[in-house]
């Protein structure tokens, strides 16, 4: 095959198991936990519903995780979920993934949380009449040029804004633990039944945003490669990394319905901001704008670092543009490919249409989720454990657990498909369009 004939340089593993740990955290939480649980809220009509629907995607992310963690340590390889899906399915179902992340999953993704952060960070400031465009940009420009110089200092400055982060929300959960409750936010439920009127429909309906807040563990597949002794290290961080993410996840949502009670949180689209105000009065507001600011930032680095390894896989298999697969011969990093990725996410941050667009194909995100867990089964024929090193990770429950995790994620396209069905054949028009793309750079290598 084709695969690896254009590699002449070495990724150097400049990443410890705790700055692997930090790329998990911080691709999963940006600025959702601050702003998104109303919606589940809204849906669910008990707290030990809302709570319990949050701690089940937490489970059903552990279970994605795990099987990330099996997948990263019989391949750890630059790209992850792409060369996942190259040689569990086809080099056409790995483009189509790094197809659709370069031209919108991804770089949609970072121009959204680009212009969230300057938006905030313009509040912080007290100048949220000046336009947030220039100042998201320049954020993403100067964060492509430290990640040029290296994956290490790109890792540094991560570390430093997930610190933060999850500081931030600690102290939210520890103030929230001491801090007056309101009157019955446990047992009282909201007066309006959850909209679809049955609790099964109604759980599987907040199901959706909750799985889209747990998803961005990959990202320390991605740079496996980059990864001291990842066998052991990418596993690990990838477990450490979603529990800590979800025992968060839980405890937050908890703050906010014991500070709001449940009806106040389904009626605000601020519960960060409404739960901070209560707990440090003025400055609560400040507090959760300075949180979100930090957040966005961080999760806009890792957006820079990590993915652009899955073009460059893409581009030695020969399937992408030649020079991506080219490293820095100083740095060691795909320059030309956050370059690129950089360049784009401009481009669509200027269109100001980054967040119509996005949802074409943010269901893209699942299909490709599900078709990755999917390896596990074929790898365990492909590649049996009686082959792996013996302390291989194994991922629990084979196969059970991988099979329900498949069809969680089709569950979750077929709601998007079914509440957008516009969007959805949209996002399917973009991932048809790689086909043609696709067959084009194979006929090059012959």
């Amino acid at each position: 095959m084709a695969h690896a004939k254009l590699r002449r340089v070495s990724f150097r593993r400049a990443l410890g198991p705790f700055d692997a740990t930090m790329v998990v955290i911080g691709g999963i939480i940006g600025s959702g936990i601050f702003i998104n649980p109303y919606i589940v809220a809204q849906r669910l009509d008990t707290t030990a519903l809302v709570l319990g629907a949050w701690a089940v995607g937490g489970i059903i992310a552990l279970a994605g995780a795990f099987a990330y963690a099996e997948l990263g340590a019989v391949f750890p390889r630059a790209g992850g979920q792409y060369v996942y899906l190259r040689d569990g399915y086809h080099p056409l179902a790995g483009f189509l993934y790094g197809w659709a992340l370069l031209a919108l999953i991804e770089t949609g993704a970072i121009a959204a949380v680009a212009i969230t952060f300057a938006t905030y960070a313009l509040r912080l400031v007290g100048r949220p009449d000046i336009e947030p465009v220039p100042l998201a940009i320049a954020s993403v420009v100067v964060l492509s040029v430290i990640n040029y110089f290296g994956v290490k200092p790109g890792s540094r400055v991560l570390n430093v804004f997930v610190i933060l982060k999850v500081a931030a929300l600690a102290l939210l959960i520890g103030a929230g633990a001491f801090a007056p409750a309101h009157e019955g936010w446990w047992t009282a439920g909201r007066a309006a039944t959850a909209a679809s009127g049955s609790t099964i429909v109604a759980f599987g309906a907040a199901m959706v945003p909750i799985l889209f807040a747990y998803g961005g563990w990959q990202n320390a597949n991605y740079v496996a490669e980059e990864i001291e002794n990842p066998r052991r290290n990418l596993p690990l961080s990838l477990i450490a990394g979603t529990i800590t993410v979800v025992v968060i996840y839980v405890l937050v949502n908890a703050v906010y319905i014991r500070a709001l009670g449940l009806a106040g949180l389904a009626g605000t689209t601020t519960p960060a901001s409404k739960a901070a105000e209560l707990m440090f009065g003025g400055v609560g507001q400040t507090f959760v704008t300075a949180a979100i600011a930090i957040s966005t930032f961080g999760f806009l680095d890792l957006g820079i670092l990590a993915p652009t390894r899955v073009y460059y896989a893409m581009a030695a298999d020969g399937l992408f543009i030649p020079a991506l697969a080219k490293l820095h011969p100083k740095y060691g990093t795909p320059w030309l490919a956050i370059t690129i990725q950089s360049g784009w996410t401009c481009v669509l941050a200027l269109t100001g249409r980054y967040e119509q667009l996005l949802n074409y194909v943010v269901f893209a995100d699942w299909i490709f989720f599900g078709l990755t867990v999917g390896t596990v089964l074929i790898f365990r024929h492909t590649h049996p454990l009686g082959d792996r090193p013996p302390d291989s990770f194994r991922a629990p429950g084979y196969p059970f657990v991988q099979i329900a995790f498949t069809i969680v994620a089709a569950a979750v396209v077929l709601s998007v498909v079914w509440a957008d069905p516009g969007s959805a054949a949209r996002g399917a028009l973009l991932l048809a369009l790689g086909i043609p793309v696709f067959y084009w750079f194979r006929a090059r290598l012959r």
